[in-house]
Order: structure tokens, then sequence, then C-alpha cells
């Protein structure tokens, strides 16, 4: 058992480059993550990392021993699949990234813990390109498809990129007829936090570097106050600021100069086995964050 703990330990420093990190993933002190390598390094008379004030990083031997043990872990949580699956009730603890929208994904969110009490969930919020094998998450949520051949994914639902703003603003400061009005109006823009870089606005016949910026924010869930409260028009998801529109509180600007079509996917590390956990929270986001109605 001290061997395989000493496995998991290696491992989880190898993923995270991090004593401190890997302890806190694996729920003890850097310390004891630090022994059980360092017995392990005694045991097969061999260093597994080089060591520095500033990063740990494999040596060669470490990088060909992070395979065969992967493969050993692998093989244990096959194992414990099969008895997961006996037993019918998924659990165990699930690591996803999701994106900043929690407006659409918490809802979804609370109701899953409500159906599967016995699933912890670790959620990191994020629009960052994570790695998820490296980073060892058991899913993510992003836009667009995966290129890594070790990922598959399910598309969830499509969305579109609008054009709003209130009904006051539009009133004391008139509705843009061409994309080119927005030069004259106060626009509330959504820049990456990864980059930097302010998002496009998907309008034909119009640059981005043209528009003007009264307000720039990293995260588009907390322009729509801003956008309520009439001091602009932001360009938000059509998901985020339906029922706004639905109650007036806000219009749609420029309808027919938009041009997007974007669509959310759960994207997962590809293996021949599927742990439940994770099967039943595929299958969730699949049938309730874009749910189809009926007719």
């Amino acid at each position: 058992m001290d061997s395989l703990n000493g496995i998991q330990a290696f491992v989880q420093v190898a993923e995270t480059r991090s004593f401190s990190d890997a302890g806190r993933q694996l729920g003890v002190s850097s310390s004891a993550v630090g022994k059980s390598v360092a017995r392990m390094e005694q045991r097969l008379a061999v260093r597994l990392f080089h060591r520095s004030t500033r990063s740990v990083t494999l040596t060669a031997e470490g990088a060909l021993f992070l395979e065969r043990c992967r493969r050993i872990l692998a093989e244990m949580a096959a194992a414990e699949l099969e008895l997961a699956d006996s037993r019918g009730t998924p659990s165990g603890k699930l690591r996803v990234s999701l994106p900043l929208v929690s407006g659409l994904m918490m809802p979804v969110l609370t109701d899953f813990m409500h159906q599967y009490p016995d699933i912890a969930l670790d959620v990191d919020f994020s629009d960052r390109m994570v790695d998820i094998v490296e980073e060892g998450f058991d899913a993510v949520v992003r836009t667009g498809e995966p290129t890594d051949s070790r990922l598959v994914s399910r598309r969830l639902g499509g969305f579109q990129l609008v054009l709003v703003a209130s009904p006051a603003y539009l009133k004391q400061r008139g509705q843009p007829e061409k994309p080119a009005d927005l030069l004259n109006h106060a626009c509330l823009q959504h820049k990456f936090p990864t980059t930097g870089r302010l998002e496009p606005w998907p309008l034909r016949d119009l640059a981005l570097s043209e528009l003007p910026a009264t307000m720039i924010c990293n995260t588009s869930e907390a322009l729509l106050p801003v956008v309520q409260a009439g001091l602009g028009i932001a360009c938000l998801p059509d998901f985020m600021v339906k029922v706004a529109l639905q109650r007036g509180e806000l219009q749609k600007v420029l309808e027919g100069f938009v041009e997007h079509q974007g669509s959310f996917r759960v994207i997962w590390p590809s293996s021949k086995y599927l742990a439940p956990k994770l099967r039943v929270f595929i299958d969730f986001l699949s049938e309730r964050l874009f749910p189809v109605k009926k007719e």
C-alpha cells in the first residue's frame, strides 16, 4: 500500500510541478508528499525529480517512470470503476472546469448535486484553455471543438451573441441603424482574461478597433447589470439576456447585422472506461444545460 501511495504522490507532483500543490490535491502536507517521493527514489535508487527553490522538473528516469505509473493508476481506477458499477451508485470526487458563465452553469450544477449527493464537485470557473490531462480534470466545458487526440467531446448546445441595450438608453441616445453608428455610442466590452484581448463584436462592416470602450470587463456576466442600468450597449450571449429581453428590460440592437453561431461542448480524456460519476455528469449536462423544447 505504501508503494501505491508513493506512486500517487509521484504522479501528482509530476503533473502539478509542485510538492505543495500535490499535497493539497491529495489532502496531505507537502512534507508528507516529499517523504513519500524520497522513499520511492531510495527504493528505485534513481532520482525522479530535479528540485530547486523555484521549480520541480522530471529527470529522464522520472519521465520514463511516469508513463508506467499512469498506467498502473489507470488500471486501479478501472478496477474501482467495475466495483462502482456493481454498486450502481455514482460517487466520488469530480474535478471539472467550467466557463465564466455561472448564471448558465450554476442552476444545472445545483440540480446535479441534489440528484447525486454522493458526488463531490471540485469546480474551477475559468475561460483559459486548460490541459485536461496534465492538470487532472475529469471534464471541461468550453466553446469550440478539441484538437487533442487524447480527448473526446459531446456537443451540449448552441448560442448566439447579440447586441443589447436598455429602452431608457436607446430613448436617450437613439437607436443605431448601422454598425458605424456605434462610434457615437457607449460600448460595454468584454476582454478575455487570459489574453487581455477584447472579444470581437460579430458585426459586418465594422472593425473592433473602431469601437469606443466605455467599460471593459474580464467577465461578460458583469456587463449585464451595467447594460440594464442604461449605461451603454453590450454584446452578450443570448442565454444570458433571454429573461431580460422577455421582460422588456433590454432590446436587441442591429439585429440584422450580427453574424454569430457558437456552441458549448463537454470534453473529457479518452478512456476505455468511463467512471459512473463522469458518465452521469456528462448525461446531466447534455439534458439540462440547453434543454430541447418538446412540441
